[in-house]
């Protein structure tokens, strides 16, 4: 892992993935990147050639350049803080809509990982950031993380690795291993048993065990958890092992699979007062 990106917008959750994002980029020897975007707040954002607009009005100008002042000195402030704290960091202003500024990051950085602090929709905050999250979640080249609440600590000791035992989720199963190795942590394999998608244990077990095989996972339990819905399982058994982390892949082909991974994605990062990771596999 070589570059983490932490899009901020000074608001109380950019903090606690700021948190988790230097105590990652601490442990992996990654860079920590800061992205701000200001969103101008009458025009479109760019023009063709991806120049900024502003709009004629003189107290437009004046208020976009009053947020691009302060979102400078709060930024600079920020990465003087945190350079105490963490080897490398570095920030970004850009202008427009945060969700193609932050895919727009990720491209030209190669980001390997995004972090992103959110209330999720059961809190009524009309933060850039948490308007956005989905999008990214949902389109993101990356792994994304969500933080939803202040850590209660950075050590990933207990990880859920939430999967149906399909090839499509092996490519998750690499960035938890990842994370394994950096908080030496135990994954928890599970996969949950509703009544529309039910498989005997005796079968589920089985595959599951060639599953881990085939990943060769080290430090691992194997673990089929019944319940009324994937989401409600994952939860429920994540509290079950206290988990300090929660993975799963979303799908961005075949249309019946990636509209069921990214309900219950969505309802996790609403849900969930624990980190989720999400990676899309294509």
């Amino acid at each position: 892992m070589k570059k983490i990106l932490v899009p901020v917008d000074f608001e109380e959750p950019s903090q606690w993935a700021i948190e988790v994002g230097t105590d990652i980029a601490n442990r992996s020897n990654a860079e920590l990147i800061l992205l701000h975007i200001v969103e101008e707040p009458i025009k479109q954002s760019f023009n063709t050639a991806g120049e900024w607009e502003l709009s004629n009005n003189w107290e437009d100008r004046l208020f976009t350049l009053h947020l691009i002042r302060k979102a400078k000195a709060d930024l600079r402030m920020l990465k003087n803080e945190l350079a105490l704290k963490t080897p490398s960091v570095s920030t970004e202003l850009r202008f427009g809509n945060a969700f193609h500024g932050i895919s727009t990051i990720i491209t030209e950085q190669e980001v390997d990982l995004v972090i992103m602090g959110t209330y999720g929709h059961s809190r009524f905050h009309n933060f850039i950031l948490g308007s956005n999250t989905e999008k990214v979640i949902r389109h993101s080249k990356c792994p994304v993380l969500t933080v939803h609440e202040k850590p209660r600590g950075y050590v990933f000791q207990n990880i859920v690795y939430a999967t149906s035992i399909d090839q499509r989720d092996v490519e998750i199963s690499h960035v938890l291993q990842t994370a394994q190795d950096l908080y030496k942590s135990t994954i928890h394999v599970v996969r949950v048993n509703t009544p529309s998608n039910f498989q005997p244990d005796r079968q589920i077990k089985v595959a599951m065990r060639e599953f881990a095989d085939r990943l060769r996972l080290t430090n691992y339990t194997l673990n089929s958890f019944s319940d009324t819905s994937e989401e409600e399982g994952i939860l429920h058994f994540a509290e079950q092992v206290n988990a300090d982390l929660i993975g799963l892949a979303t799908h961005s082909q075949h249309s019946f699979v990636r509209v069921l991974t990214g309900k219950i994605s969505d309802g996790l990062n609403n849900h969930s007062s624990r980190p989720v990771l999400t990676y899309l596999t294509r």
